[in-house]
């Protein structure tokens, strides 16, 4: 190497150095390799197992583009058809942005922090314990609109800090922005809105009940959901008929009784629990917490509206991050009152409760544990959710059996129709390898989509008992995964080939919705 490259090499590598220097030595920078520490664990552990039912879904509803569906308002669906896009069907690269919207819950966290008036550590401690919230890690490990909906949630809290710190009303724009974005995300982001009218209302921010700002960010926020409105409207609102049939089901099965135990096991984790009991406390009644009182309106009212309403206890968990930066600035002050010992005493405490507090979660709440493993057996009995993404390529591989079974010339007029969005987005997504026709079914959005034209004579079913007018049915086979793993699934084994379909498919259609 001759002088003037190794030159130019040493001063590449000392602007480096520099760099790293700097981002290593500011608050923001702190925050930001936190969450990419985040970002890796969850990159390490998402290779595992494999597609949640759920994930199976959205990745067909990215191929079907629009401006709603019936389950969910379209965003998540347009993230997942850019992940496909840049990755394609790829664990890693679809869930790559779950785990970056969770990435930027911790760094909003340290930020909320720092705009309370906390230093580097209530902003480390915001962020962290922000971090290791079991739903945190849930979120950031499958493909799920609730992932990018708490990052809307933690958005509107740190813009909702921002404008209250500095009195300026044009903030009102973004916090109108971002509503807009997560009504497009997930429909029950409306009780963090009411929060935000009892905030105002019940507070010195009912100033800005006068401000064009306010209604500016109104207006925008109303223009940005409007495209999924009139697409309900045009679909006849059946989100509204999907929700109250899971809504029923949720209450009927008992999802719903553990609301106010879960805010303290799930939806943030227990050793912060002082941090955001702290928090709450100080929005409303400390000194230092009344010009931001607000926001403590905004987990109280989102925080009644869940239990009155009878939600699941995971909705209110994007309130917490907004609760455990105001608790880590009173943790911070109070110990820069302690003595230097007791000080120490302190933070090695705090870190040794996140760090096994994290660990613990993480081991639980992560796809981690090896299959069939004591460890998976403990972790499944906590979060069944895991065995939900273990036999969809044995289920197919099942399906295209049975298929290639018939004689060619039954093959074009034979469809599959499944009883679970699940088994329909696996088809659609491992069927097209076998030369498998797209799966129809009369679930939340399948429905919307028809059943074909041709409509098909002879059906392969899933989940699905023959009870419509067939000329002949067989038990075709059986629905198995090589771990022998018992889940929902597994449950109702049977396929059912059946022939002759002999009652009209607009009949069938009319009859067979159903929302799960």
């Amino acid at each position: 190497m001759n002088s003037k490259n190794l030159t130019t090499t040493k001063s590449t590598q000392a602007a480096l150095n520099t760099l790293l220097t700097r981002i290593r030595l500011t608050d923001t920078g702190v925050l930001i390799l936190l969450a990419l520490a985040k970002l890796v664990l969850h990159a390490l552990a998402n290779s595992q197992y494999g597609w949640h039912r759920d994930e199976l879904d959205m990745l067909d509803s990215a191929r079907y583009l629009d401006w709603g569906y019936a389950a969910y308002p379209p965003v998540t669906a347009f993230i997942t058809g850019v992940a496909l896009t840049l990755f394609g069907p790829s664990l890693v690269g679809v869930r790559l942005f779950p785990a970056l919207a969770q990435a930027a819950v911790m760094v909003l966290a340290g930020l909320m922090a720092r705009e309370l008036g906390g230093k580097r550590l209530a902003q480390i401690v915001a962020s962290v314990a922000a971090g290791i919230a079991p739903v945190a890690f849930l979120a950031g490990s499958l493909l799920s609109y609730s992932s990018f909906d708490a990052l809307w949630w933690v958005l509107i809290a740190y813009l909702m800090i921002r404008l209250l710190k500095s009195n300026n009303p044009r903030w009102w724009l973004g916090i109108g922005v971002v509503i807009g974005l997560g009504m497009m995300t997930k429909y029950t982001l409306i009780f963090l809105v009411a929060g935000i009218v009892a905030g105002v209302l019940f507070t010195r921010a009912r100033r800005y009940l006068i401000s064009p700002w306010l209604w500016g960010g109104v207006v925008l926020a109303v223009l940005i959901f409007l495209p999924n409105l009139i697409w309900q409207a045009q679909h006849d609102f059946i989100s509204l008929d999907f929700l109250r049939s899971i809504h029923a089901r949720d209450v009927s099965i008992g999802r719903t009784d553990d609301f106010l135990s879960e805010q303290f096991l799930l939806s943030a984790n227990v050793v912060t629990i002082p941090l955001w009991v702290a928090g709450l406390l100080c929005y409303f009644f400390a000194r230092t917490g009344k010009p931001y009182r607000p926001i403590g309106w905004m987990f109280v009212v989102p925080l009644a509206l869940f239990l009155t309403a009878k939600g699941r206890s995971y909705y209110l968990a994007a309130t917490y991050p907004m609760l455990i930066a105001a608790g880590a600035v009173v943790m911070e002050r109070w110990i820069a009152r302690l003595s230097i010992g007791w000080s120490r005493l302190v933070r090695a405490i705090t870190a040794i409760a996140f760090a096994g507090g994290g660990a613990i979660f993480a081991a639980i709440a992560l796809p981690i544990a090896p299959i069939n493993s004591a460890w998976w057996n403990t972790v499944t009995k906590i979060n069944g959710e895991f065995k939900e993404e273990i036999g969809w390529p044995e289920l197919v591989e099942t399906v295209a059996n049975i298929y290639a079974a018939l004689p060619v010339e039954e093959r074009g007029h034979t469809g599959i129709l499944t009883g679970n969005y699940g088994e329909a987005g696996a088809i659609n997504l491992y069927g097209p390898a076998y030369g498998l026709p797209e799966a129809i079914s009369g679930v939340n959005s399948y429905w919307l989509r028809g059943y074909g034209d041709p409509p098909p004579q002879n059906l392969i079913l899933l989940d699905m008992l023959p009870g419509y007018s067939f000329e002949a049915c067989t038990l075709a086979g059986h629905v198995t995964n090589r771990y022998r793993i018992r889940n929902e699934e597994t449950d109702h084994p049977d396929i059912f080939l059946c022939r002759g379909v002999r009652r009209p498919w607009p009949e069938i259609w009319k009859n067979i919705r159903r929302f799960g």
